[in-house]
């Protein structure tokens, strides 16, 4: 039998379904900033503390947060299906080739749901939306900006690991395919901008960006050289490099970096290649307070790619697995 709560969240989901049809609006019209207020008003301070403790013993979690969501989200929208494990009818985007190594935080992540569901008294709250909530409540811990993060999103019941390297960005893209790469989830060449900033958050693997060290030509020679000892021409792929000088602070110092031509990938340096792009890398390295209205913007943006409402989908017991699979 379910709980009131869930019966709450449950009631909730089909009057913004509902409200949708009635009124045409878009999908973001099935989210709410409230929407576990009645059902479960612990749902989002569980979250936080849970987030926080976390990055007080490795800061490093942070970014891994963070980039999870946009993982997620990139990949048939915002609906959890990066937290599946593999199984014979899920084809786990963990084993995607832009997520091999280069996601964390899984545990962080069942840590929050095992607290959520216990301050709920039952499973009310979505994978999905602990990761949209951890995200914000990351940046927020590193000294970045808060937003109000829509919720009601459900969880998915597959995964597809093919359209997870088909279009997750890769380190190699140039500013073409990158504008290409965001149109496709629907965002625009500020939400491009402003959404690469979180790269000021977290580090990379030497094999993401080898070959702009050794054969890039809009790199800074010094900084090249620097990071030629951390990534030598073979081996070590999984040596780490900073994203940014402070890759644990959530500042502009990604954006003054491009300027200088110290873009760790390609795809950063992109940006501020001669293009479209690089009024608003300019922007955002001289006006913090320009970056982060823009940043919670874009993320509010990102967080409404196709989310699963209503009676789609499911709210997962265990993140990492559908329902009694």
């Amino acid at each position: 039998m379910a709980s009131r709560s869930q019966l709450l969240c449950l009631q909730l989901a089909f009057f913004l379904l509902s409200l949708n049809a009635t009124t045409g609006l878009i999908s973001r019209s099935q989210l709410s900033p409230d929407f576990y207020s009645e059902c479960c008003p612990q749902a989002l301070p569980t979250i936080k503390r849970v987030v926080e403790a976390a990055i007080y013993k490795q800061r490093r979690v942070g970014a891994f947060l963070l980039r999870m969501h946009f993982h997620d989200c990139f990949v048939n929208g915002c609906d959890a299906s990066v937290l599946l494990d593999p199984t014979p009818t899920i084809d786990s985007e963990k084993n995607a080739f832009t997520n091999q190594n280069s996601l964390g935080g899984f545990d962080v992540v069942d840590n929050i749901k095992l607290e959520v569901d216990k301050a709920c008294g039952s499973p009310v709250v979505s994978c999905a939306d602990i990761l949209a909530v951890a995200a914000r409540d990351s940046v927020v811990a590193l000294g970045g900006p808060t937003w109000k993060v829509q919720l009601g999103r459900r969880d998915s019941t597959t995964a597809n690991r093919t359209l997870a390297d088909i279009d997750i960005p890769a380190p190699f893209l140039d500013l073409p395919a990158l504008i290409e790469n965001f149109k496709k989830q629907g965002l625009n060449e500020k939400d491009l901008v402003a959404l690469s900033g979180g790269h000021t958050l977290g580090f990379a693997r030497c094999v993401a960006f080898r070959n702009r060290i050794y054969n890039g030509t809009d790199i800074n020679p010094a900084f090249a050289k620097k990071l030629q000892t951390t990534c030598p021409e073979s081996g070590g792929d999984f040596n780490l490099a900073p994203l940014d000088p402070t890759e644990a602070r959530f500042d502009t110092a990604y954006f003054t970096n491009l300027v200088k031509q110290k873009g760790l990938l390609s795809s950063d340096q992109a940006l501020f290649s001669g293009g479209s792009t690089d009024v608003l890398v300019k922007k955002y390295g001289l006006n913090a307070k320009a970056f982060s209205k823009a940043f919670a913007k874009s993320m509010v943006k990102m967080g409404n790619i196709k989310p699963l409402t209503g009676n789609q989908g499911e709210i997962r017991l265990q993140c990492s697995k559908v329902n009694y699979s």
